[in-house]
C-alpha cells in the first residue's frame, strides 16, 4: 500500500505540475519572439524611451524579436529613416537596404529637440515621401507615420512589398496602411531615384491642391462636398483597444518641424481630442521629401 500511494503522489504530482512549467517555457518563448516569422533584413531603432511601452511600435516590434535597439553614438550602415535626411528613400536604394537593413528614430515630437542627432544617424539618411498614416492616433492624417509604418513604406518603396506585409501584420490596423496609401506606392515604386520619387511626390500633393480648390468651387455652388467621402479614410475594423491587444500580445505572444522623426503616442484618442495640438503631434512620423 505504501509503495503504491507513492507512486500515485509521484504521478499526481507529475500530472499537475509538468504542464504550469510547460506553460512557462512557452510563455517565455512567445515573449522573445519565438514563432513570428524573422525578416531577412536587418531592422533597428535608436529608442530614448520617452513613449509609453504598450502603445509604442517600435517597443512591439522588439519584443517580437522584429527589430533591435542601437546605443547611443551607435551608426547604421543602412537606410536611416531621418529628419537630417537630404532625399528621400527611393528604388535606387534598395542595395543598401537589402545588404545593410533599415532604421528608425523613436522619441516624441514634443522632445524631439533632445536628441543628439550628431550621435545617431549613418552615411545613408533618407526622408520618407507623402503618406498617410492609418495607425489609431492619427488615422487619415499626412505625413504623421509611426515607426512600424515608416519602416514599412521603405520596405515597399525599394520592391519589398512582402516584408511591408509581414511587418505590418502584427498590428490590427496594420495592412490599412497599404491600402490607404496602394496608388502612392505604385507611383513611388515605379520610380527609378530619389528625384523621381520627388517629382511624383510633388505632383500629387499639386493634384490635392486641385481636388481642394473643386470641392472649395463645388461647396460655393452650394453642392454638399461631403457626399464624396474623405480620401484620406479607409473603413478599418479596429481592435475595441489597441492598448488591451498589446497587453495581450505581450502576454500571450510576449513578445517620428518638417521632415521627420520616430514616435509614438503616450495619449490616447480622446485625450488628443482634448488637449489639442500637442497631442496631436504624439505618435508621429512627419516626412517632407520637397
Amino acid at each position: 500500500m505504501g509503495k503504491g500511494n507513492g507512486k500515485s503522489r509521484q504521478a499526481y504530482k507529475s500530472k499537475n505540475h509538468a504542464h504550469p512549467r510547460r506553460f512557462q517555457e512557452k510563455k517565455l518563448e512567445s515573449e522573445s519572439g519565438a514563432g513570428v516569422n524573422k525578416l531577412p533584413v536587418k531592422t533597428a531603432m535608436w529608442d530614448f524611451d520617452h513613449c509609453d511601452p504598450k502603445r509604442c511600435s517600435g517597443k512591439k516590434l522588439a519584443r517580437l524579436g522584429l527589430i533591435r535597439s542601437l546605443r547611443m553614438g551607435q551608426k547604421f550602415q543602412g537606410v536611416v529613416i531621418s529628419p537630417n535626411g537630404r532625399v528621400p528613400v527611393s528604388p535606387s536604394d534598395r542595395g543598401i537596404l537589402d545588404e545593410h537593413g533599415a532604421a528608425v528614430v523613436e522619441c516624441s515630437w514634443a522632445r524631439v529637440q533632445e536628441i543628439p542627432w550628431s550621435r545617431i544617424g549613418g552615411r545613408h539618411e533618407r526622408l520618407l515621401p507623402y503618406f498617410i498614416a492609418t495607425n489609431p492616433v492619427n488615422y487619415g492624417r499626412p505625413w504623421k507615420l509611426n515607426c512600424v509604418e515608416a519602416i514599412a513604406a521603405a520596405f515597399a518603396i525599394t520592391g519589398h512589398r512582402d516584408w511591408a506585409e509581414e511587418i505590418l501584420s502584427h498590428f490590427s490596423w496594420g495592412q490599412a496602411f497599404l491600402q490607404v496609401n496602394r496608388d502612392l506606392l505604385s507611383v513611388y515604386c515605379q520610380c527609378t531615384d530619389a528625384e523621381s520619387v520627388t517629382k511624383a511626390q510633388n505632383d500629387w500633393l499639386d493634384k490635392i491642391d486641385k481636388d481642394y480648390e473643386e470641392r472649395v468651387a463645388k461647396k460655393a455652388n452650394g453642392d454638399d462636398i461631403w457626399l464624396e467621402g474623405n480620401m484620406n479614410h479607409l473603413h478599418i475594423s479596429y481592435s475595441e483597444n489597441e492598448e488591451e491587444e498589446d497587453e495581450d500580445d505581450e502576454e500571450n505572444n510576449s513578445h517620428e518641424e518638417r521632415e521627420g522623426v520616430c514616435e509614438e503616442s503616450v495619449e490616447d484618442e480622446n485625450e488628443n481630442e482634448d488637449e489639442g495640438s500637442e497631442a496631436d503631434n504624439d505618435g508621429e512620423v512627419k516626412y517632407n521629401a520637397q
